[in-house]
Parts: structure tokens; sequence; C-alpha cells
């Protein structure tokens, strides 16, 4: 698989799940447009959105409930360096225009695609094994929160494991069909275990399993977690695209408190 194609397909998803066409993400104007639910949409995410920015790098596409549309437009049309509009102090200017209809600015995220010829990330001194959805029912705990989503269990499609010279499982990566062609990759290594490398083996071995199977792997990570960023760039991931996500006031506090 190409990049070339890898990225269409990237694209193609964001469309479903913004209500969009692909190709808006190549304009050079920026596209507001009426968020509606789609059953290809990635699972996890909640529609319709009240507000969802989203670019690859050129301009910007909102998918937007339709008493925000004009503020949303608006706010865009205020933001002539584009990139502005997902940093602060500008996207404060956004979280006030929102709070009148009871929204607030919530997630903010960068996603990470493979690199087809990038170089295998570097061995490390344990054990992978790959693992299957008959062996993830103990699995489901805080250690491995990243790695497997309990909440959506039947989501969960493959796992690699690390394990140390007394058969305990110290690091793990698994994947999620959140959509048809695409599966997320999350990963978990124990306290005492970092820095040795066994993000990017896990990562790199589970993304080259996802490719046999037919299926493009993408990376999540929130901008201020430096150590998931350097562990999707060690293994070939490079930045793709990037989205802002507004929820509702009670929401957003819920998460605010730790909920």
């Amino acid at each position: 698989m190409t990049r070339e194609e890898i990225y269409a397909a990237a694209r193609r998803q964001s469309a479903v799940d913004l209500g969009c066409a692909a190709e808006d993400f190549l304009r050079e104007d920026n596209v507001v447009v009426l968020s509606r639910p789609d059953p290809g949409a990635r699972r996890y995410l909640t529609l319709p959105f009240s507000c969802q920015l989203v670019t690859y790098g050129g301009n910007i596409v909102a998918s937007v409930s339709p008493e925000l549309r004009e503020p949303v437009e608006a706010y865009l049309a205020g933001s002539p360096v584009r990139y502005c509009a997902f940093e602060t102090p500008k996207l404060l200017e956004l979280d006030e225009a929102l709070r009148p209809f009871g929204q607030r600015v919530c997630f903010m995220a960068e996603y990470f695609l493979p690199e087809p010829d990038a170089p295998a990330p570097p061995d490390c001194p344990y054990e992978l094994r790959l693992l299957y959805p008959g062996y993830f029912a103990p699995l489901y705990t805080a250690e491995w929160a990243n790695a497997l989503c309990e909440k959506r269990r039947e989501l969960d499609m493959l796992a690699v494991g690390a394990y140390d010279e007394g058969g305990r499982l110290v690091g793990l990566a698994g994947c999620s069909a959140d959509c048809e062609d695409m599966w997320q990759i999350g990963v978990d290594v124990l306290p005492g275990h970092r820095g040795r490398g066994l993000g990017p083996a896990l990562t790199g071995r589970l993304t080259a399993e996802i490719f046999r199977r037919g299926k493009i792997p993408f990376y999540c990570a929130a901008w201020s977690n430096i150590r998931s960023v350097r562990t999707a760039l060690r293994c070939g991931y490079r930045p793709a695209w990037l989205e802002v996500t507004a929820r509702d006031s009670a929401f957003t506090e819920s998460v605010l408190r730790g909920e």
C-alpha cells in the first residue's frame, strides 16, 4: 500500500465522520458542513457533532450543528493563519463563542499514519507474542486501558504483548476496528520497563500485522503526550491530521473532574 493510498483512505474516513466530501480536505478554502450520524463513522465518535474541526495541514473542515454554523464560520473567517485556529489563545475565542450554546472546547488530538517505507523499529530485549481476542478477557484492567477498550470489547481485534524472562506481561499494544478500513493502535508499558524500546517495538510489530490483514493502522496522541508521540515517530508514523472537538458543558466539566 502506498503513502498516497493510505492518506486517501484516511481522508475518505474523515469525510464519512464529518459528513463532507473527501476532496474537501484538499481545497484552498475552509469548509463548514452540517453534522449527521453515519453508520460508517468511527465507532467511538459521538454523532452528530456540535462542533468538530479537522485539518490535514491545508484548509479546515468543520462539522457542526445547525445553530453553531454561523459562529463557527465567523471563527474560521477570523483565523487568517489557519493553524492558529487549532491553538491557544485563538481557541479561547472559539470556547467563548460556544458557551452561549451550552458547548465547550473539550478534546484536542493529533493523528498519525504510517509511512510504508519507514525503517523497522529497533529490537527490544523481550519476547513478543501475537495475541487474539480469546486471550483478552483478563487484560481489561487499568494497566492496559490504552491497548484494549473494555467498553468496546467487540472491536478489539489483535494485540502484541511483550513478556519478561519470568513470563510476565510488561507491555501491550492492541488495535480496535474503529471503522471498516482503519484500525486504531493503543499501547501501554508498565512502569519500570519504559525507555527500553518496548513501545516502538510493540507498535511496529502490530502495524505490520494490521497491514497483513488488509487494514490501515492509525495512531492517536494528545499533543502534550510527548512519550506517546515519540513512540509513533520511532516506528515510522508521521503526523497526518488534527482534530478539535467541542462537547456539551456538562460533559466537559465531568472530564475536568476526572469522571
